[in-house]
C-alpha cells in the first residue's frame, strides 16, 4: 500500500500512464525516516517553504528563513525549527495549532537540489527548546512521516548574494523591523514596538515600498 498516493493520484497516474514510475520512484526515494544524507541537507539550509492548511482547507504556503543551520535534526524521526517575529497574522504557526499536518520544501539553489518532508507539527511556546534558539518567539517540532529526495530538473540555478541582516544571529543585537516603523500603523504595533519605534523615528508606506521595489538592504 501506498504512503504518498491515493485514487486522486492514482487517477491521473492511470491517465497518463506512469503509475508503474510513480511506484517505483516511491519505492526508491521515499523514506519513513530522515537518513545521514537528508539530515546533512537539512542542516545546512538557511530557508525552506513551509506549507499548511487553514480553518476551511485552504492551503497557505511560507517562507521561513534563518542563519544556516536553523532547522534542527533531533533524531531521525524528529526536527525542529524557530518561529521568528513576523506580520502578527501567525497563518502558519494558526494553521498548525488548528490542523498539524505540514509539508516542507528545502532546496539548495546552487547545485541545484531539494528535498521534501511532511510531517505533524507540535508547537512550543516556552521552554528550553524555544531559548535554544536566538529571537524565536516559538519554535515548531516536527514527527517526520516522509522523506524524499525530488527530481532538480527544473530548479534554475541562482547564486546567494548576502545572508538576510533580520536572520537572527547575523548581527549581535537582531534589527528593528522597519515595516513596523511606518507612520500608518503606529496605532496597532505592540506596546514594545512603539517604544522603539519612538527613538528610531517613523517613515511613510511610500517611502517603505520605495525600498522595497529598489531592493534596498535596509528593507
Amino acid at each position: 500500500m501506498s504512503r504518498l498516493f491515493g485514487d486522486i493520484h492514482r487517477t491521473m497516474q492511470m491517465a497518463f500512464d506512469t503509475r508503474a514510475l510513480a511506484d517505483r520512484i516511491e519505492a526508491i526515494a521515499m523514506k519513513p525516516e530522515i537518513d545521514d544524507q537528508a539530515k546533512a541537507f537539512i542542516e545546512t539550509r538557511d530557508m525552506f517553504f513551509l506549507s499548511s492548511v487553514d480553518h476551511m482547507g485552504r492551503p497557505t504556503v511560507s517562507y521561513k528563513g534563518g542563519m544556516a543551520g536553523f532547522v534542527r535534526v533531533l533524531d531521525a524521526n524528529t526536527l525542529i525549527f524557530p518561529s521568528y517575529d513576523g506580520n502578527g497574522m501567525y497563518l502558519s504557526m494558526g494553521n498548525i495549532s488548528g490542523n498539524p499536518e505540514i509539508g516542507m520544501l528545502f532546496i539548495d539553489f546552487e547545485r541545484p537540489f531539494r528535498l521534501r518532508a511532511q510531517g505533524k507539527a507540535e508547537l512550543i511556546v516556552s521552554g528550553p527548546e524555544v531559548e535554544a534558539f536566538k529571537d524565536a518567539e516559538m519554535v515548531v517540532k516536527v514527527a517526520i512521516h516522509e522523506v524524499w529526495m525530488n527530481c532538480p530538473r527544473y530548479i534554475h540555478r541562482f547564486k546567494k548574494l548576502e545572508t538576510s541582516r533580520y536572520a537572527p544571529g547575523v548581527e549581535e543585537h537582531t534589527p528593528f523591523c522597519e515595516w513596523k516603523r511606518i507612520d500608518a500603523v503606529q496605532d496597532v504595533v505592540r506596546p514594545a514596538e512603539r517604544e522603539k519605534v519612538a527613538k528610531l523615528g517613523t517613515t511613510t508606506i511610500d517611502d517603505w515600498m520605495g525600498k522595497v521595489t529598489s531592493g534596498d538592504r535596509e528593507i
